[in-house]
């Protein structure tokens, strides 16, 4: 089980959960390359440990364990894991989506 950055993050971006992220899975950080361009941040999947920090140190309660993801927010598991599967464009096209769909 990995965890998940959702819907909350979104114009937010704290990077107060990358900060204290022991495996560096959660990107863009920054001055790293669109991270000035991203909508929200993104948890690695295939990287994350599990091991909660990141839970603890967001201030908007957007980060959470992927059987955590409400319901309304299912999409964010796919969002994430766009991200680094497909690309920052993918993850943001996502993203767009998601908003667009909700008017």
């Amino acid at each position: 089980m990995a965890y998940v950055i959702t819907e909350p993050c979104i114009g937010t971006k704290d990077t107060s959960c990358a900060d204290v992220c022991p495996v560096d899975c959660i990107h863009p950080a920054p001055g790293e390359e669109n991270a000035d361009t991203a909508t929200m941040l993104y948890i690695d999947p295939s990287e994350c440990i599990d091991c909660d920090a990141c839970v603890e140190a967001c201030p908007v309660d957007a980060t959470m364990a992927e059987d955590d993801v409400p319901a309304q927010w299912e999409v964010f598991k796919e969002i994430n894991r766009a991200y680094y599967e497909q690309g920052h464009e993918a993850g943001e096209g996502m993203v767009k989506q998601y908003l667009e769909s909700r008017g």
